[in-house]
C-alpha cells in the first residue's frame, strides 16, 4: 500500500546522476535469459502467495532459461534498502512502490520508462494510480492494486438503535451516529460513536477534497499549499465538527492502531480500509475474534451530498533504470498485472488496478463499497518535494492543532501552507 518517502540526500544525489533511462522497447522475445530479482512487499507473501507462484510459472514457460527470485520487503525499511541499492551496481529488476512514493524516484531518474500498451487495461487504469506513474508524457511504473477507504460500522450496534441499513446520505450518517452516541455513550464514557483520531490525515483530507479544496496546487510552474483556501478550510471545519461530535479519545494520535482500538468494542463506526475491518476481528492485530461477522462497509457520504472522495492508496511496480534486464522485468510485470492476475487479487479481497474490472467486484461483498468509492479516489500532489512534506508531518501537526483547539482551522491551515511552500518544489 501507500508508504512514506524517507531517503537521504546522498541517495537522492545518486539518483540524479543515473543518466538517461532506457527506452520502452517492444515486445520481449520468448526464451530470453537472465536472473530476475523482484522486490515485493510482505502483502503479497501474506495474502496472495499462490498468485506469485503462478506468475513465476507462467513467466518460466515463456522464458525457460530465465530465473526469478522474489524477495519480500517490509514497508518500513523498503525505501532505505532501495536507496542503498540504487547507489550501487546490484539493483533489483522489479520493485513495488506505494503510489505516493513514486514521484521523487521518477523525477530523479531512478526508474526506466515502460510502454503502457504492453499491459492489460492500461487505458482504464485507476487515475490515482496511473497519474502517480506519469511524468513529462512518459510512464514509469505500472499500477498493481488499489485500496480506498470506506465507512465501516458495527451491524449489531446499529440494529440495537433501530437501524437496519448503512447510512446513505450525510444527514442520515449524522442521525445514526446521534443514536449510537445516545444509547452507548451514555453508559460508557469511553465509547466513540465515530472513531476519528486527530492526526488521521487521510480522512481529514478527504473532507477537504469533498469541499472542493486541495492540499496543494500548481500555479505558474510551481507548487504551493492550498489548505488555507476557503474551500479547504470549509472541509477541515466539517471534519473537526464530526470529530467534536462523536469521537472520544486522544486527539494527538493517528490511526495506526485503528484495528486494535476498534477491536476493544467501544466504537460504532470508523473510516478505513476493508482489511482494517478484518483486522479488528483478528487477535494478531490486537482485534477481537468475538466481533467476527459484526462489521459491514458502506460508501461514506460526504457533507457535499456525494460520496466522500477517498485517498486511493495502492501499489505500483517499477523497473529501476540500472536494471540489466529491463525488458524481462516489464514482461514479468505484464503477467503479474494482467486481467487474470487482477481477478486473483479480487478473489483475495483486494481491488484491481483498473475501472473495467472494478465491475467484477461483488457489489454485496465487503469490498463492494470500496469498488464504488475507488472511481472518486485521489492521491497526494505529484510534486517533487511531496516526500519532504510527508516526512515533516505538516498535515498531522496541523490536524492535531485543530483537533486539540490549539489553533483555529484558518490559522492552522495558513501555518501549514507556509511549511508546505518551503519544501514542496525541492527535489
Amino acid at each position: 500500500m501507500v508508504g512514506r518517502v524517507s531517503r537521504s540526500a546522498a541517495a537522492l544525489g545518486a539518483l540524479a546522476v543515473l543518466g538517461p533511462a532506457a527506452g520502452c522497447g517492444g515486445p520481449v522475445a520468448a526464451g530470453r535469459s537472465g536472473d530476475l530479482t523482484v522486490w515485493l512487499t510482505v502483502d503479497a507473501q501474506e495474502s496472495w502467495p499462490d498468485l506469485v507462484s503462478e506468475v513465476n510459472d507462467r513467466f518460466r514457460r515463456t522464458h525457460p532459461t530465465a530465473h526469478v527470485t522474489v524477495q519480500y520487503q517490509q514497508w518500513t525499511s523498503k525505501n532505505q534498502k532501495l536507496d542503498a541499492a540504487l547507489s550501487g551496481r546490484q539493483v533489483p529488476d522489479v520493485v513495488e512502490m506505494g503510489n505516493s512514493e513514486t514521484t521523487n524516484y521518477v523525477v530523479n531518474g531512478a526508474f526506466a520508462p515502460v510502454d503502457p500498451a504492453r499491459f492489460d487495461h492500461s487505458g482504464e487504469w485507476l487515475g490515482a494510480l496511473r497519474d502517480a506513474c506519469r511524468n513529462d508524457g512518459k510512464t514509469y511504473c505500472v499500477p498493481y492494486y488499489a485500496g480506498p477507504r470506506v465507512g465501516i460500522y458495527r451491524t449489531d450496534l446499529l440494529h440495537q438503535v433501530g437501524v437496519d441499513h448503512a447510512p446513505r446520505s450525510y444527514p442520515e450518517l449524522r442521525a445514526d451516529l446521534d443514536k449510537l452516541k445516545r444509547k452507548f455513550g451514555a453508559a460508557d464514557r469511553n465509547f466513540s460513536a465515530f472513531y476519528m483520531p486527530g492526526r488521521y490525515w487521510y480522512a481529514a483530507m478527504a473532507f477537504v477534497k469533498d469541499a472542493g479544496g486541495e492540499i496543494a496546487v500548481r500555479k505558474d510552474g510551481r507548487w504551493q499549499g492550498s489548505l488555507s483556501s476557503a474551500a479547504s478550510v470549509r472541509g477541515l471545519a466539517a471534519w473537526k465538527d464530526l470529530l467534536d461530535a462523536y469521537y472520544v479519545g486522544d486527539r494527538s494520535k493517528d490511526n495506526g492502531d485503528e484495528p486494535a482500538v476498534v477491536g476493544q468494542g467501544r466504537v460504532g463506526m470508523f473510516y478505513g480500509t476493508t482489511w482494517e475491518a478484518r483486522a479488528a476481528t483478528d487477535s494478531r492485530s490486537g482485534g477481537s475474534p468475538q466481533l467476527r461477522g459484526k462489521f459491514a462497509t458502506f460508501a461514506f457520504p460526504g457533507p457535499s451530498g456525494g460520496p466522500l472522495p477517498p485517498f486511493l492508496g495502492g501499489s505500483t511496480l517499477a523497473v529501476p533504470a540500472k536494471s540489466a534486464h529491463r525488458d524481462l522485468a516489464q514482461d514479468w510485470i505484464r503477467l503479474f498485472t494482467d486481467r487474470t492476475s487482477q481477478r486473483r487479487l479480487i478473489a483475495a479481497d483486494t481491488l484491481p488496478n483498473n475501472t473495467a474490472q472494478l465491475r467484477e467486484v461483488a457489489a454485496g461483498g465487503i469490498d463492494g463499497p470500496a469498488a464504488q468509492a475507488a472511481g472518486r479516489g485521489w492521491m497526494t500532489p505529484l510534486a517533487p518535494g511531496w516526500g519532504a512534506v510527508e516526512k515533516s508531518q505538516v498535515l498531522q501537526e496541523m490536524l492535531q492543532d485543530i483537533a486539540t483547539g490549539k489553533r483555529s482551522v484558518a490559522d492552522a491551515a495558513q501555518a501549514a501552507d507556509r511549511r508546505i511552500d518551503a519544501v514542496i518544489n525541492e527535489n
